[in-house]
């Protein structure tokens, strides 16, 4: 009995690792499957436009997103929470007061905002650099956020920052970790090196057709991959651009889902806009109900608005968010696995080397912002310590610090 409970509860610790792990694999398995109906990666296939397969995942994945906002924060707040009952009475009640002060309109300007960092721009760019260079190229350049970030807070932030910020060894790791993923990226763009896998090249006859329209249709090979290396970096600055919004926005709006679902919406609304400009030929807007397109954009649609964010919150809770933040670079195993084993699209030494030293730099920031929070929960326990002796208002001067 002691022993089948043990092993329950070892099951049970383990399931969350095996939860991220399987999600960073799925996300590279539809990476690939949409390079695959992007790029015309299979004979006999009509290839699907970009702008349109980016219309349709959010278009699906926003009328998935709304009921289940609905009905994920009616079940918290109906919920009894066992032996915390205080604990969220009292979060309900803050979360009420924030919600009957928050005015309309400043929430609607940062939804419109984040659904065109988050959705329009970066995932057309991500998709358009999909297209040009292979899916281990996105695992690289994803994982430039938290490189780009750093860079942001210091631009955006650096009045704001203390000199003694400098010299802290949580900004020193991040530095450095930005330091590594640049020099990751630039392997990945400028050395591709033999193949791992061959694949025949496939460019995108849909693609072709448009060369009047965008200059790097028109590119050579070895143009177009570092067009679309450029393209995914700036997708990933595009998404921690987006990630200072939404840390503040959350603020203003708890209901991260209900946020999720506004901003999705108003992404969708801005792809659809942008891909009628783009896309005038309503024959690029016919798919079959079914097809390996209809396929790939249901189950990236569901994957992306419900089953990724529900584990991902659930490790979160369970966990820890930086917890969560550590499996992104295993992409890099599953891209490598699926690139030499199954699927068509080819993998160089080179792109899988620059991205192995992108998941240094990644893993490296990733200790200095651990470094960062000990530190900030070392000072706040001094700070609670100092307060028990001190005036009230020595406690307000130390958190604007």
């Amino acid at each position: 009995m002691k022993a089948g409970l043990e092993r329950v509860s070892s099951s049970l610790a383990a399931a969350p690792f095996a939860g991220m792990v399987g999600m960073e694999g799925c996300a590279i398995a539809l990476t690939i499957m949409a390079k695959t109906v992007l790029s015309g990666g299979m004979v006999n296939r009509m290839v699907m436009s970009p702008y349109v397969f980016v219309v349709y995942v959010n278009a699906l994945g926003t009328l998935f997103l709304f009921p289940f906002s609905f009905l994920y924060h009616r079940s918290w707040w109906l919920g009894s929470g066992g032996g915390k009952n205080n604990e969220i009475l009292e979060e309900k009640q803050q979360l009420q007061q924030q919600q009957q002060q928050q005015p309309v309109f400043p929430l609607l300007v940062r939804y419109f905002f984040m659904g065109f960092t988050g959705i329009a721009l970066s995932q057309n760019l991500a998709f358009m650099g999909l297209v040009y260079s292979s899916p281990i190229v996105v695992c690289a350049m994803g994982l430039l956020i938290p490189a780009f970030s750093t860079v942001l807070d210091v631009l955006l932030g650096g009045r704001a920052i203390k000199s003694t910020h400098w010299s802290t060894s949580s900004f020193k790791f991040k530095l450095i970790g930005t330091l590594i993923s640049a020099v990751g990226a630039i392997t990945v763009v400028t050395y591709k090196g033999p193949y791992i896998r061959e694949a025949r090249p496939s460019p995108s006859p849909h693609l072709q057709t448009k060369q009047h329209r965008f200059v790097f249709y028109s590119l050579a090979d070895a143009d177009s991959w570092a067009a679309g290396c450029l393209l995914l970096a700036a997708s990933s600055l595009c998404v921690s651009i987006w990630n200072f919004l939404q840390s503040d926005t959350v603020k203003r709006n708890p209901k991260v889902m209900e946020v999720a679902s506004c901003y999705s919406l108003a992404g969708t609304v801005q792809c659809a806009m942008f891909a009628w400009v783009v896309e005038r030929d309503l024959g690029a807007w016919k798919i079959k109900l079914v097809g390996l397109e209809s396929m790939v954009i249901l189950v990236t649609a569901v994957f992306g608005s419900i089953i990724r964010s529900s584990v991902h919150m659930w490790s979160a809770r369970a966990k820890g968010s930086l917890y969560v933040a550590m499996f992104q670079p295993f992409r890099i195993v599953w891209a490598t696995f699926f690139g030499v084993s199954f699927f068509v699209n080819g993998l160089h030494y080179g792109s899988v080397i620059g991205t192995v030293v992108c998941g240094m730099g990644y893993y490296t920031i990733l200790w200095g912002r651990i470094k960062e929070d000990e530190g900030r929960k070392v000072y706040a326990d001094d700070v609670k310590c100092s307060s028990d002796n001190r005036a009230p208002l020595l406690v307000e001067d130390n958190s604007q610090v």
